[in-house]
């Protein structure tokens, strides 16, 4: 199981600098932006000569790309659709081109005037279809985060969007942290939706336990997520339930903790994961 890294704190460094920065680290691969603008990998823009000069800089500091991600919430906003499912099929094509075999995406907010569920059911299915027909071609598999805010929010929604959508070539890229401030199972998942898990984030959740139990769980400011190591999960435990299911992919970090700087953060995360994989 190899340790990675979700690019986007290290936006100010190019692709090749990124490489150079992480190249004497634990850091075997790479999650990385695709989408219009990206200062990374621009899909849109990704000609021949540009993929050799990144194939280049991953064969030189021995990484691999683990996932091209485009992560937006557009794909519920009825004017918005056509141009999110175009800018997903270049992602698509981008990833085809570099021998990379997933495509992160997003499910969106809830559509106007329904509830999470009812996105799920009446929604989603059609507006997937042609990135995951367009996928399906080209050999890669679409990957969705369980961002809580978004329609992949509790269990349930787990349940509800592979029932709408049964597609094997549609899953997860699990993140364990944003079940865990809710309070629901976030190892119960891996087991439940084994062959749904092509890519997982690896961030944490630390909770203050005191500060909720003064203020409420409605209150803000009593969860907040951190690298890995710093929170509430146990990433032994974690990776040994991602054993047991046969998972031997990658664990990006995404790093969203406020008190590490870009490039430390990482690595402390990527240190820790180290013991485990």
């Amino acid at each position: 199981m190899d340790i990675g890294i979700l690019t986007v704190p290290l936006s100010k460094y190019s692709f090749e600098e990124v490489c150079e920065l992480i190249e004497d680290s634990f850091i075997d691969a790479l999650e990385v932006p695709a989408q219009p603008g990206s200062p990374h990998i621009d899909a849109a823009k990704l000609t021949k000569k540009r993929r050799t000069e990144i194939l280049t800089a991953l064969d030189d500091a021995m990484l691999s790309i683990s996932a091209l991600c485009f992560y937006t919430c557009d794909i519920t906003n009825p004017k918005k659709l056509k141009a999110t499912q175009t800018a997903a099929k270049k992602v698509i094509d981008a990833a085809a081109l570099l021998s990379v075999p997933t495509v992160g995406m997003l499910t969106g907010f809830p559509a106007p005037g329904m509830t999470k569920l009812e996105t799920i059911e009446k929604v989603l299915p059609g507006a997937f279809k042609p990135i995951l027909a367009h996928a399906r071609k080209k050999g890669v598999k679409i990957a969705v985060e369980n961002w809580f805010q978004t329609c992949l929010q509790g269990i349930d929604t787990f349940e509800a969007l592979f029932e709408a959508i049964p597609d094997e070539n549609f899953g997860l890229n699990y993140d364990p942290s944003h079940l865990v401030h809710q309070g629901c199972d976030h190892i119960a998942p891996l087991s439940m939706f084994k062959e749904r898990i092509f890519h997982t984030h690896a961030k944490d959740t630390l909770i203050d336990n005191a500060k909720r139990a003064h203020a409420g769980v409605y209150a803000d400011g009593w969860w907040r997520y951190v690298i890995p190591g710093y929170g509430c999960i146990n990433w032994g435990e974690y990776i040994g339930h991602l054993r047991r299911i046969g998972y031997d992919g990658v664990l990006s970090i995404e790093h969203e903790d406020n008190t590490f700087d870009e490039l430390s953060g990482f690595f402390f995360g990527s240190n820790h994961l180290a013991n485990f994989c």
